[in-house]
């Protein structure tokens, strides 16, 4: 299979064969965090922080491919990231851009179907039609999934699947009884994709930040203090195998789920 990104593995390789059949998570969600804190320490600009992180975002997407997980769901900007500096934000766009623009084929080649979630309405024109072309370029592929949340708020998603199950009710299409949590789940942006199994967070935070907060109601967490541009194919795999030893009950006293 040809590499994603034509990046080689780090000394350790991957290692999925000791997970155990079974015991490897479907869908993966990363807090990509320590971008800036590994810029500041080597006294360069945060964009050097970001690119560094894309470096690794690359491997990861091998490690998964690797490995056989399914879904990859990354934390790229935030709805509260708005806030940062201009300058900044204007840098991970077009880094955004560049890559989209560079990698898509390879992605397409790969069988990599992209998808999108969070208020796109907020991005400009340039970025938007890149992420357009992306989504109906890899429409069709099924070999894997990557989904870019951007512009994203856990909390503003709801509010969002909330105003459209009102309208329906204010429409007469829907009832207040009707309404489930599956109704709301199919009204979430990440309808289309099962529930994480594993969220890592890098950068030695231990908190969601707003990122997909109904979808990991019985989601596992794995925190590292490593930095995401240090984050290696080896601590990718270490995450995995920390998953493989748990047992998942979904709020059961029983055996383990999967």
């Amino acid at each position: 299979m040809k590499r994603l990104f034509n990046i080689k593995h780090d000394s350790q390789g991957t290692r999925h064969q000791a997970l155990g059949k079974g015991r490897l998570p479907e869908h993966v969600a990363v807090i990509m965090d320590g971008n800036g804190r590994w810029a500041k320490s080597r006294g360069l600009p945060r964009t050097a922080g970001h690119k560094k992180g894309a470096d690794t975002l690359r491997s990861v997407l091998n490690a998964c491919r690797d490995a056989g997980v399914r879904y990859l769901t990354i934390y790229a900007f935030s709805s509260e990231n708005w806030k940062r500096p201009t300058d900044e934000i204007s840098d991970l766009m077009q880094l955004l851009r560049h890559y989209l623009q560079h990698e898509l084929d390879t992605m397409h080649e790969n069988k990599v179907r992209m998808r999108f979630i969070g208020d796109l309405t907020q991005l400009d024109r340039e970025v938007l039609s890149s992420i357009e072309e992306a989504v109906e370029l890899t429409s069709r592929n099924k070999d894997f999934n990557l989904t870019v949340a951007l512009s994203y708020g856990s909390r503003q998603e709801i509010v969002r699947a909330v105003r459209k199950l009102a309208a329906q009710v204010e429409n007469g299409t829907l009832t207040p009884d009707a309404i489930s949590e599956d109704t709301i789940t199919h009204m979430l942006d990440t309808a289309e994709l099962p529930e994480p199994d594993l969220l890592i967070r890098t950068g030695g935070e231990q908190r969601l930040s707003n990122f997909l907060l109904w979808q990991s109601a019985y989601t596992e967490f794995y925190f590292t203090p490593v930095l995401w541009p240090d984050f290696e194919t080896s601590h990718f795999m270490e995450a995995l195998q920390d998953y493989a030893g748990r047992e998942r009950r979904y709020g059961t006293t029983g055996e383990a789920s999967s």
